[in-house]
C-alpha cells in the first residue's frame, strides 16, 4: 500500500535554533513531549522516548541540522512497522514555524487507530511546546488532576502491620488540606489499591490511573483501613499552581520564606528533645526523628543535583523511584554526633540551595519551561516538611509513652 504523510504545524515564539533544541535535547523533550527521553542528536544517534501511559518509541536520528531540520525513525509500541518523522524550522517574523511531517509506510487498516493517536499526539504536543516556550506552563501538568496525598513507604512488613493482604498499593502518609483526598475522608495509613477501576500497585500505576481523568472528575477509590477493604467516591482536585517569580532573586526570596518556616518549625520541635528520644524507632520499619532529618539532608542534596542537571540541560535517565534507602539514612545519622548537629547540617544545605538559586544563569531563566519546572519543584517543599513533622511528632510521642 502507498505511504501516507501526516502533517502538523505550529508557530512558536522563539528562534529556530531554540526550537530545534526542543527536539534534540532530552531535558527539553521531557518538558513538553514525553516523560523520559534519551537522545544522541546526530545521524545514526539513538532516540528513545517514554510516556506515563506506557507508550514508548525508539529510533535513530537521520538528519540533524541546527535551526533548520531534524529527522528520525519512529517505532512506537504497537506500531506495525517503523515510520519516519521530519521536522523543519523556518523564521516567521519574531517566531519560528515548526512543521512536523510524520510519514507512515502504509495507509492500510492496521494503521487506522495508530494514525488517530499520532494525529492527536502531535497536535497536543505542539500546542504544549508553544505554551512551554511562551509561558513556562506545561499543559500536561497544570491541567492534570491530583488526589492531594503524600505517599509513604509500603512493604510486606508494613502491610502485615496494617492488616493489608498485599504490599501492592499506595500507603498514605498524609493528605493536603482542602484537596480531594482529605475532603473524601482519606486518612494516614490508608492503602489505596485501585482508582477509577484501575489498580494502583505503585506510584507509576497511580499516575496512569490519574492520566485518564481531568480535574473535577469523580472516581471510585478502593482502599484498606484497619485491615478492611472499603470504597468511596472522590472528586479529583485541580493542581494548585504557585506564582512563579520571573527572576532568580525573586525565586530565592520566595524559597527563603519557605526555608525560614522550615527552620523555625524544626527548631521549635527539637527544643528539649533528648538524644535517646531522637534515636527511638516506634517500630522495626518506622523512622526515628533522626531518620527523618537524615531524609531531609539527603533530599536537599538530591535537589541540588537535580538543579545542576536541569540547568546544564543534561539530566540523568529517569528510572522509577526506588524508595528511601535505609542504609544511607543510617549512614547520615551516624556521621553527626547529635540530632542538633544534623539539624544544623540540614540548614546549611538549604542555605546552599538558596545561594544556587540566586545565581541561576540568565540563559537558563530564559528557557521558561525548564525554569518553571525547577521553580515549581522547590516551591512545594512545605508540604513535604509538614508531613514529616507529623511523623516526627508521632515518634516522639511513642518514645515518651514507653
Amino acid at each position: 500500500m502507498s505511504a501516507e504523510s501526516l502533517s502538523f504545524s505550529q508557530v512558536i515564539k522563539t528562534d529556530p535554533e531554540s526550537a530545534y533544541r526542543a527536539f534534540t535535547n532530552a531535558t527539553e523533550l521531557r518538558g513538553w513531549l514525553c516523560n523520559v527521553a534519551t537522545v544522541v542528536p546526530r545521524p545514526g544517534g539513538r532516540l528513545y522516548m517514554w510516556w506515563e501511559s506506557g507508550f514508548y518509541t525508539s529510533g535513530e536520528y537521520i538528519t540533524a541540522e541546527p535551526g533548520k531540520e531534524v529527522s528520525f525513525t519512529w517505532f512506537g509500541r504497537g506500531d506495525p512497522s517503523q515510520s519516519r518523522v521530519k521536522v523543519t524550522f523556518s523564521s516567521k517574523e519574531s517566531s519560528t514555524l515548526v512543521e512536523v511531517n510524520h510519514q507512515l509506510p502504509a495507509s492500510g487498516s492496521e494503521w487506522e487507530n495508530i494514525r488517530s493517536e499520532i494525529s492527536k499526539g502531535w497536535k497536543n504536543a505542539l500546542e504544549n511546546l508553544e505554551s512551554v516556550v511562551s509561558t513556562g506552563l506545561d499543559l500536561r501538568f497544570v491541567s492534570r488532576p491530583m488526589l492531594g496525598i503524600i505517599v509513604d513507604d509500603f512493604n510486606e512488613e508494613i502491610a502485615a502491620r496494617l492488616g493489608v493482604p498485599s504490599s501492592d498499593g499506595i500507603r498514605i502518609g498524609d493528605t493536603v488540606e482542602g484537596m480531594g483526598a482529605e475532603k473524601a475522608g482519606i486518612q494516614a495509613d490508608d492503602v489505596i489499591t485501585s482508582m477509577g477501576g484501575m489498580p494502583t500497585v505503585d506510584f507509576q500505576s497511580l499516575n496512569q490511573a490519574l492520566n485518564v481523568h481531568k480535574a473535577g472528575d469523580t472516581v471510585e477509590v478502593v482502599y484498606y483501613r484497619d485491615g478492611q477493604e472499603q470504597k468511596l467516591q472522590m472528586a479529583l482536585s485541580g493542581r494548585p499552581i504557585p506564582e512563579i517569580p520571573e527572576t532568580a532573586a525573586g525565586l530565592a526570596d520566595a524559597v527563603g520564606v519557605i526555608y525560614q518556616k522550615i527552620e523555625t518549625g524544626l527548631d521549635e520541635f527539637l527544643s528539649g528533645i533528648s538524644e535517646e528520644e531522637a534515636d527511638f524507632k516506634p517500630g522495626p520499619s518506622e523512622w526515628s526523628i533522626k531518620d527523618n532529618i537524615a531524609h531531609f539532608i539527603q533530599g536537599e542534596r538530591f535537589f541540588q543535583q537535580y538543579m545542576t542537571e536541569i540547568v546544564s540541560g543534561f539530566e540523568r535517565f529517569a528510572d522509577d523511584y526506588g524508595g528511601n534507602i535505609t542504609e544511607i539514612l543510617e549512614a547520615t545519622s551516624s556521621a553527626y554526633p547529635t540530632v542538633q548537629a544534623m539539624a544544623d547540617e540540614y540548614k546549611l544545605n538549604m542555605k546552599e540551595t538558596l545561594y544556587f538559586i540566586e545565581q541561576l544563569p540568565e540563559e537558563f531563566i530564559a528557557r521558561k519551561g525548564e525554569y518553571w519546572r525547577l521553580a515549581y519543584g522547590v516551591l512545594q517543599d512545605p508540604f513535604h516538611f509538614d508531613s514529616h513533622l507529623e511523623q516526627m511528632k508521632a515518634a516522639l510521642e511513642a518514645a515518651r509513652s514507653r
